[in-house]
């Protein structure tokens, strides 16, 4: 017959720690969760369950018991890519200088593209981020808004600028990733899309119309989504 002790251990009902079975499931599926951010980071989303299972020291069938398959796994972690954009787009619109929250914001998101492989690939391929997500583009989409208002209203930012430039740039700084291979090569560019973008009177040219948001071919945000049928450009007000 099982002593108290056995019954305690076991988090029955005299015990008060959880069971150990569901304290295993709990860690087991942290080392999934960790092991799956450092192989998509390193080798992007064409990595296999099976990679993570090995790469986190667990069988596969454990980890089929936690994630019925490897998109359930990347939808998990997809959310977590953009809490972490979301938190560098909401710092840059809250910063009391706006031309250093624009820069800043967009260095911060470009480092997380350089350095997470699985996250460009998010950025070039928005239907792996949908639904999954969802609960941080719109928040995204209104700090990029911010940003671009106070940076213009501050006389720092063009114009003629629009806040989806500043998702186009993302773009192109990811894809300077993504083509050379060099983690920091990006940066050379930044700088020079920065100068673009800050106002400089009298020596600016007035640049093509992007028709953001306009037409079922107009180019929209990744992480914020395509635009409704008939919705404004962001930042606009409505008709």
């Amino acid at each position: 017959m099982a002593g108290p002790s056995a019954s305690g251990a076991a988090g029955g009902p005299d015990g008060v720690s959880a069971p150990r079975p569901r304290r295993d499931r709990e860690l087991n599926r942290r080392k999934l969760l960790a092991a799956a951010r450092e192989v998509f980071r390193d080798r992007g989303l064409k990595a296999t369950l099976d990679d993570v299972a090995r790469h986190a020291g667990v069988g596969v069938g454990t980890a089929y018991r936690h994630f019925p398959n490897k998109q359930a796994l990347i939808d998990e972690l997809v959310d977590d890519m953009f809490a972490r954009v979301e938190e560098a787009t909401r710092a840059g619109a809250e910063d009391a200088d706006a031309w250093r929250g624009l820069a800043v914001g967009l260095e911060r998101v470009a480092e997380l593209q350089a350095l997470d492989r699985g996250l460009r690939e998010v950025v070039f391929h928005s239907e792996r981020a949908v639904p999954t997500g969802q609960r941080y583009q719109e928040q995204i989409r209104r700090n990029v808004d911010l940003t671009v208002e106070r940076a213009k209203e501050q006389g720092v930012l063009r114009a003629d600028a629009d806040p989806w430039d500043l998702v186009m740039i993302q773009q192109m700084l990811a894809a300077v990733t993504e083509r050379s291979g060099r983690p920091d090569l990006w940066r050379r560019y930044l700088r020079l899309l920065l100068d673009g973008l800050r106002a400089v009177p009298g020596r600016t040219e007035p640049l093509p119309d992007g028709h953001f948001g306009r037409g079922p071919d107009a180019p929209g945000p990744d992480w914020a989504g395509p635009p409704s049928p008939g919705a404004d450009a962001p930042g606009s007000s409505p008709a």
